[in-house]
């Protein structure tokens, strides 16, 4: 779309059309109304012209050498001269008085011959491919292709069927019409060139070119924009038809983005013919994902929800032989509303951000009722310096560009957020200042403007010289995003870390502007959600654990991440966790209360960046099982408090109405669809690929505080012991693909999973230690022994080990630690 606001006018096919300028003709025609096929072009890469599927003829007006004015014939219609030969719309521009023709003849042999030299050797094997149905080669050839082939049939390629190239995509080389998408999507759209063309003519084919083969995170969208089933998922290959499935609306749960997906649904015989999920698309939002999804999401985002065989499916009490089913929810409710009626002491609530807006409503006023402590499991702070100085109402990160700037302080945004990552990188490549500070080289270093380096440790240090060296140069710039994530840092550290970056945006003056604001790059989905709605870590979560009368965790497993909050729960008084699974912390409750997947009902969350959006339920409940908030409210009753257990609507308008940041927002920015540039359609596959278009609505994003009327001061900044760390000194990092209660299990991703107990050094470090990678060593951190294995990485600092988090170590604060090799038994 044009940057500068420039209209153009042009005739295609007798209709007069305006719009943007820098449009290409096949764009152009598709905001018209008008379809032009297209194999090899794609609206969010650039075009190259391959397939010759678009070709038209254009006419450009006649201009006067002297003065460029259109000249125009005796009755005032101006002077056209046509192009001796078609031409491809997909790299011709639009113009003022620019003429097109998709419909003459020759338009119509050029279309049919470029579909019969593409069925030369295409397999007939559309009865059994995944791509029937939504295949645009099968559409086109239906529409503009040839009855019979005039060749030969001995002239036909036979190549391989199921070629993997990598752990999640197979490759079927005789489908493939070599249009070149999915090798252009990995280096335009990515970043992470990966795929190529080898061979020549009609024996090229698409090859991988890294190791570990495709090696990226963004794999699954080749598929989507494949335009033929060359390219297919190793979890949906011959598992449905397209046509047998419905689709439900939702979002991702697994980090802070809250990217639009599309649960696609049909009966499985593999789950007693359960509806269940059988694959994920991107749903359309601009304002956030775009059209594309991460792996992560496309690939664990349902499974863990369908494991029914682990999942929690009636209540249970601790007796006399452990855990033993209830003989009813009134009894289970019952006993928890005794214990907390009887406590000697306070209720604290923990929950995490796994749950939606509308489950931490009805958890923090049951809390706030009985005179509770509202605790939010993390180790990131800063979500009330977000709520105040964070992206406002309207902001979209596509809108950054030429005279616009990024901060990444303490974040690999490609492992804790890709999607932010990606779009990091496409404002770069727009021209914004990409400013990337951090300990370590990451992946987004690539298109930074500037790198800073600090060391690990002295990262409050690193926010304060960065606010004092970068302030002029962003007081220049129109807009700023800062995020800041959880490379390395502990709750106060990050705390601190948010305040400096928070009072940087209020010094240079662009807190409460459109398009600026500070992103948390939280660990889980709707952690800013649970802020919002007045829940808050603390520092030290053991001791207020052994001194609660009563502990209610929700979708939190402390004692599986945590050995010290493990010992402290067996010394708790009387523990109740509310999950999906039997975590480690349910193992050590006094009562288990299960609960539904997100799956399987409605509500929403908050993002990073503070958008509240909807999601719907995919599949039906299993029988016996309520969402969170309905499991709140039915135990609000025994104390006289009457909460919603039905309706998101109602708890949504409930929110609106009390909750103190979300005064001014409006409820029905959840529902409102708003016009997206490209258009997407399912009419039209061939065009942008296999997501779905956006008819629930894009969210809003809630006000920020100058949009709230509010007046914001400086925020104090705590002071933060930065000791020297001398010695080894253990540093938790975080990996896309964990072993976490939901990616874990994940069967697709199991390949690329992160290898359980893999700890990262610098190969001098590990010389110095003594350390060889293939033999297994002690790690002790905390007065803890993890057995570990060492990978080594030449961008990890000297005297560091990095321990990815959830991966069987348990760390979430930097802690000096011992690393000693072990003798192979």
């Amino acid at each position: 779309m044009s940057a500068n606001g420039k209209q153009v006018t042009l005739t295609i096919d007798g209709k007069q059309v305006t719009v943007p300028a820098g449009l290409t003709v096949v764009d152009a025609a598709r905001l018209a109304g008008i379809d032009i096929p297209v194999f090899c072009y794609h609206p969010k890469m650039e075009p190259v012209g391959m397939c010759r599927m678009c070709l038209v003829h254009i006419g450009r007006p006649v201009r006067d050498r002297a003065t460029g004015e259109i000249l125009r014939n005796e009755d005032g219609t101006p002077q056209i001269r046509w192009g001796r030969t078609l031409e491809t719309g997909c790299t011709a521009r639009v113009d003022d008085g620019l003429v097109v023709k998709t419909q003459t003849d020759e338009v119509a042999e050029a279309r049919k011959a470029v579909l019969e030299f593409f069925l030369t050797s295409h397999p007939l094997d559309c009865p059994i491919c995944d791509k029937g149905g939504e295949c645009p080669l099968q559409n086109l050839t239906v529409a503009y292709g040839p009855t019979v082939s005039r060749f030969p049939y001995e002239f036909k390629l036979h190549l391989p069927k199921r070629v993997p190239l990598g752990d999640l995509i197979i490759l079927d080389r005789e489908r493939c019409i070599l249009c070149g998408r999915c090798v252009r999507f990995q280096d335009e759209v990515v970043g992470d060139p990966v795929l190529s063309m080898d061979g020549r003519g009609r024996a090229s084919y698409i090859i991988t070119t890294s190791e570990p083969a495709f090696d990226s995170y963004w794999s699954g969208n080749t598929t989507d924009i494949c335009p033929v089933g060359a390219l297919t998922t190793v979890d949906f290959r011959f598992e449905a038809r397209p046509w047998e499935m419905t689709h439900a609306a939702s979002l991702c749960n697994l980090c802070p983005v809250g990217c639009n997906l599309t649960f696609d649904v049909r009966r499985e015989p593999k789950l007693d013919g359960r509806l269940a999920v059988q694959r994920v698309l991107p749903r359309q939002n601009e304002w956030v994902n775009e059209l594309w999804l991460c792996d992560k999401g496309r690939f664990a985002a349902y499974h863990f929800a369908q494991r029914y065989d682990e999942r929690l499916m009636r209540p249970y009490l601790r007796g006399d032989q452990g855990l033993e089913p209830a003989s009813s929810w009134a009894e289970a409710l019952r006993v928890a509303a005794e214990a907390i009626q009887g406590a000697e002491g306070p209720l604290v609530t923990l929950v995490s951000g796994r749950l939606s807006n509308e489950d931490l409503y009805n958890l923090a006023r049951l809390t706030d009722h009985l005179g509770g402590q509202k605790v939010l499991y993390t180790f990131m702070g800063g979500g009330e310096v977000v709520a105040q100085v964070g992206l406002g109402t309207g902001s979209n990160l596509a809108h950054l560009g030429q005279g616009d700037a990024i901060v990444v302080f303490a974040s690999d945004l490609e492992e804790e957020a890709p999607m932010w990552r990606l779009r990091a990188k496409l404002a770069a490549e727009r021209g914004a200042q990409l400013i990337v500070v951090n300990p370590r080289e990451t992946k987004l270093d690539r298109w930074a403007t500037h790198t800073v380096r600090y060391a690990y440790g002295e990262e409050v240090a690193a926010a304060r010289a960065v606010a004092q060296d970068l302030a002029e140069t962003l007081r220049q710039a129109e807009h700023v995003v800062i995020f800041y994530g959880q490379e390395g840092m502990d709750l106060p550290t990050s705390e601190a870390v948010a305040r400096i970056l928070g009072n940087l945006l209020l010094e240079t003056g662009h807190a409460g502007r459109p398009d600026s604001g500070l992103i948390p790059v939280w660990p889980r989905n709707n952690d800013q959600g649970a802020w919002e709605l007045g829940f808050r870590p603390v520092e030290d979560l053991a001791a207020v654990l052994r001194e609660a009368g009563v502990v209610y965790i929700v979708a939190a497993d402390p004692a599986g991440d945590d050995p010290y909050l493990a010992a402290a729960l067996d010394e708790a008084n009387f523990v109740i966790v509310q999950d999906l699974f039997l975590t480690e912390t349910a193992q050590r409750a006094d009562l288990v209360l299960p609960a539904l997947a997100y799956i399987e009902r409605g509500g929403t969350y908050t993002s990073g960046e503070r958008r509240v959006q909807r999601f719907y339920p995919a599949v039906p409940a299993p029988e016996g099982l309520q969402p969170d908030f309905a499991i709140a409210a039915a135990l609000a009753r025994f104390f006289d408090l009457d909460l919603e257990p039905r309706s998101v609507a109602t708890l949504v308008q409930q929110m609106a109405e009390t909750v103190p940041t979300f005064r001014g927002w409006d409820p029905a920015t959840l529902k409102q669809v708003k016009t997206q540039y490209p258009p997407v359609s399912r009419d039209y596959l061939h065009y942008t690929g296999a997501a779905h278009p956006n008819h629930q609505g894009v969210g809003e994003i809630l006000p920020n505080a100058a949009q709230r009327g509010e007046a914001v001061e400086p925020f104090p900044v705590p002071a933060v012991e930065e000791e020297a760390r001398e010695g080894l000194w253990a540093v938790p990092v975080t990996r896309l693909y964990d072993r976490g209660a939901l990616v874990g299990r994940s069967a697709t991703l199991e390949p690329r999973l992160w290898p359980a107990g893999q700890v990262l050094m610098h190969p001098q470090t590990a010389a110095d230690l003594g350390l060889d990678p293939e033999h297994p060593a002690a790690l002790e951190v905390r007065e803890v022994t993890a057995w570990v294995t060492v990978a080594l990485d030449e961008t990890v600092p000297p005297g560091v080990v990095l321990v990815p988090r959830s991966v069987g170590v348990p760390l979430n604060a930097p802690a000096p630690a011992t690393l000693r090799a072990v003798e192979p038994a």
